[in-house]
Parts: C-alpha cells; sequence; structure tokens
C-alpha cells in the first residue's frame, strides 16, 4: 500500500484516573510544522515508547519522533490495572493457564519486565511506580478455589514459585472476609502505569526523543525515499514507521475484520481517609486479579502511588466501532459499585471519584501483530489485554527489526500465526457480547 488512511482517532471515556491522580503535566507539545526524521513512532503508551527507547539505544544519533493522538497516560496507559505479569496469562482460559509454550513467553515477559526495571533506574521514576511484590489471585467459591488450584498445578510443572493464601490469609492482606482463598506469585510488579509511563516520556525527552501530542494521526503515505506521517498541522517524513497503536491498527486498514475491539471498565474510590482505612483493615497496598479470567480485578494503593484509594475493574463489552455507549459506562458502574460493597460492606456506600473505560484489543488465536506489514511500516500491535508487558515487547520487537538488529523478541513474534479472521458481522457482535455476558455471570462471585 502507498498510503494508510486513519478511519477513526481514539475516543477516551471517563477521566484516566491513574493520570489524574499525579497532577497536572506540562503543556503538549503539538506537532504544528513538517520535520524529517529517522524513524516516526505513532502512539505514546508501553509499545510506542518502549519501541523509541529501544531504538535510542540502538541507533543514538538517529532522530527519533514520536506522536500521539491524545496526552501521554491519557490512554489506555492510563486505564489499565497496573499488572505488569510474568507468567502465562492467557484471558480468553478457565485459570489463565496458556496453550502454548508457557516457559518461553515468561521468560519474554522477564525480559520486558527487566527492560522496564532498566527504564526506572536510569530515568530516576519514582520506585512506588514500579513495584516488585508480586499478586494473588484471589477465589471467592469453590469454583474459584479450583481455578487456583489448576493454575498451580500447571505452575508446579513450570518450576515457578507459588504459595497458597487461606481464608485468614486474603482477609489480612485485603481486609475484606469476601475471599476464601488466594494463590500468591511473587514475579508481577505492580505498576502506577501513569507515573511510569510520564517517567518514561520524560527521560526520552532529555535524551532528545521528541514527543508530539494531541496531534492524532490522520494518514501514512509512501514518497520516492520515505513515509509521509501526516496530522492535521503538520507532517513528519522518515525512513522508517512504528506503528503502537494496538486496536487502531485496524482503523489503519491493517488486520480488518481480525482484530476484536474490547473494552473493560473500572473505578477509583475518592481519597480514604484515616478513618475509612481503620474500616477496611488490611495492607495499604496489594493487587489482587480474580480466578477466573472474567472476575473482578481488585487495587489496592497508597500515598507514594497517588493516594490511598481502591481500583475496582470489571465488565467486558465488544464494541468493534471502537466507541463505549452512555449505556455500557452506566451498567458497569452499577455491576462494579455492587461488587465493591459487596468486598467491602463495613464501608459499603463508599464515594467512587472516577469511573472509566479502557480500550484493549484481541485475537482469537491470541496472536499479536508485531512484524513489518510493508517495506519500512512496522507494527508493534494487538497486546490481547496484557499491555503493560506485551507492548513493552512489541515495542522492543518492532524497534529491533526497524534498526535491522538480531532480534530473538522479534524472530518470537515473526513466527506467529496471522490472526484468525473473525465471524461476519453482526453475528459476531451478538455472539460475543452473549459469550461475554454469560462468562461474566458464571464468573460473578469472582
Amino acid at each position: 500500500m502507498n498510503e494508510y488512511t486513519a478511519r477513526r482517532t481514539p475516543v477516551q471515556r471517563g477521566v484516566a484516573a491513574w493520570n489524574a491522580i499525579l497532577g497536572p503535566q506540562p503543556a503538549a507539545r503539538v506537532l504544528d510544522a513538517n520535520i524529517v526524521a529517522d524513524f516516526c513512532v505513532v502512539g505514546a503508551g508501553f509499545a510506542g515508547l518502549s519501541a523509541a527507547r529501544r531504538l535510542r539505544q540502538l541507533v543514538p544519533d538517529a532522530r527519533i519522533v514520536v506522536v500521539e493522538a491524545g496526552r501521554v497516560a491519557e490512554g489506555a496507559t492510563g486505564r489499565n490495572s497496573g499488572f505488569m505479569i510474568d507468567l502465562p496469562h492467557d484471558l480468553a482460559s478457565e485459570d489463565y493457564a496458556g496453550a502454548g509454550d508457557d516457559r518461553q513467553v515468561t521468560a519474554l515477559n522477564r525480559k520486558a519486565i527487566g527492560f522496564a526495571a532498566q527504564a526506572v533506574a536510569e530515568f530516576g521514576i519514582k520506585a512506588d511506580y514500579f513495584d516488585p511484590v508480586g499478586k494473588v489471585n484471589g477465589a471467592a467459591g469453590d469454583a474459584g478455589h479450583g481455578h487456583n488450584v489448576s493454575y498451580a498445578a500447571h505452575l508446579a510443572t513450570l518450576g515457578e514459585p507459588h504459595k497458597m493464601l487461606d481464608a485468614q490469609q486474603m482477609r489480612e492482606l485485603t481486609g475484606s472476609q469476601h475471599y476464601v482463598s488466594g494463590l500468591f506469585t511473587p514475579g508481577t510488579v505492580m505498576l502506577q502505569p501513569a507515573g511510569y509511563v510520564r517517567g518514561l516520556a520524560g527521560g526520552l525527552t532529555a535524551q532528545g526523543v521528541d514527543i508530539y501530542e494531541n496531534s492524532p494521526v490522520i494518514a501514512i503515505r509512501k514518497n520516492d525515499t520515505s513515509w509521509e506521517v501526516v496530522t492535521a498541522q503538520g507532517a513528519v517524513s522518515a525512513g522508517k514507521v512504528i506503528l503502537g497503536v494496538n486496536g487502531h491498527l485496524e482503523s489503519f486498514g491493517v488486520a480488518k475484520g481480525r482484530l476484536m475491539q474490547l473494552f473493560l471498565f473500572a473505578m477509583m474510590t475518592k481519597e480514604l481517609d484515616a478513618e475509612t482505612r481503620v474500616k477496611l483493615g488490611g495492607a495499604d497496598r496489594w493487587g489482587l486479579t480474580p480466578s477466573d479470567p472474567m472476575g473482578t480485578t481488585m487495587r489496592r494503593i497508597d500515598g507514594g502511588q497517588g493516594g490511598h484509594r481502591i481500583v475496582t475493574r470489571t465488565c467486558a463489552v465488544l464494541r468493534p466501532g471502537m466507541r463505549v455507549r452512555d449505556g455500557d459506562l452506566a451498567r458497569a458502574r452499577r455491576v462494579m459499585t455492587r461488587k465493591f460493597d459487596q468486598r467491602f460492606p463495613q464501608v459499603k456506600g463508599l464515594e467512587m471519584e472516577h469511573v472509566w473505560a479502557g480500550h484493549l484489543c484481541l485475537t482469537l488465536n491470541g496472536v499479536a501483530v508485531a512484524r513489518e506489514i510493508e517495506d519500512g511500516v512496522f507494527s508493534a500491535c494487538v497486546q490481547n489485554g496484557l499491555g503493560t508487558a506485551r507492548g513493552t515487547l512489541t515495542g522492543i520487537a518492532a524497534a529491533e527489526a526497524a534498526a535491522e538488529m538480531p532480534s530473538e523478541i522479534a524472530d518470537f513474534f515473526a513466527k506467529e500465526d496471522p490472526p484468525k479472521r473473525l465471524p461476519p458481522r453482526p453475528f459476531s457482535d451478538i455472539g460475543a457480547n452473549a459469550v461475554l455476558r454469560w462468562r461474566e455471570f458464571k464468573a460473578r462471585a469472582e
């Protein structure tokens, strides 16, 4: 193709709470001129900024430009739950166990975590924003406990450390009597995702990477010797382009009819005062994923990560147009409020300060689209709901491929099968949302 035209640009619903609780950022630098670069990265999330950092390492004298549709940390990076997970974590499974080579995937995830840890040290990112404390899979009933037992057995076959927690230990950790057991694994890093990404952007800027915000790309065109990345007010002429836009890859006409555009929903409490924290009990900082992937994720954070608050995340809906409806957000608020109150009846009715939707993208066969899609254009997209670790990996892979460097990570993604084609619409939309509702109902206690 000689031109990729954006059929849509990102639309966010609700406040990116992780970003909001950190306070305002410096004014955005908008692309309002025609400039020249060696590499242009589209998207300033985990994938795009990881690609820019890896390019800076590999080609230190190159001019690198990053173009972001909104503000750094206002998109999906400020709307996820902040779990950077090392172990197999297949959201389509019953208990997260993957069907592929889990040892290889785990090793690659740990490379992503190592890459991020080095960035934290190099750029002086606050340690609270990158906390390697592990996570717990919480189980609320017999079915959930069974999932934990099954997943623990899977981890044992991989030789991975883990520990089962009983109901008392779960109460001591969370302050909630809702959970009957938990499965602790030590390798997950708990991020303040907006804080980490802001720090990454700041460090790259200090190294001479030009980051332009509020500059949505409307077209990418092939010229005689380069690619032109066009925004409303300017353009970047670059020899190579990396797309770190996750599901919006389809907006540019790539992998059409093969990407499932999902939204998950979350809410965050107001700042918890001292009296409320006493009522809650438990630790000030912890992260809990549900034993059933369609259950409810919970996180509690403290002052080092933006205030004493609790985050609840659940509900999923397929929206191929990449726009959440008013009814989606209203329903999610009702469901999340009910689930929060079930877990913490001692503070039932606690005020929620932020409710939001976060976009993620999956494929039917769980593969990414991280490869050279045309001479000089590289994709670092489709994270399958694992954007912190997988986004970092696809960004590294795209940078190493673009810099023409030998790359174990790029080779891994290059060997994946293409994404499977989705059933025709509207049947795929109706069917997928029905399945999501059914799985959500089955996992309602979790």
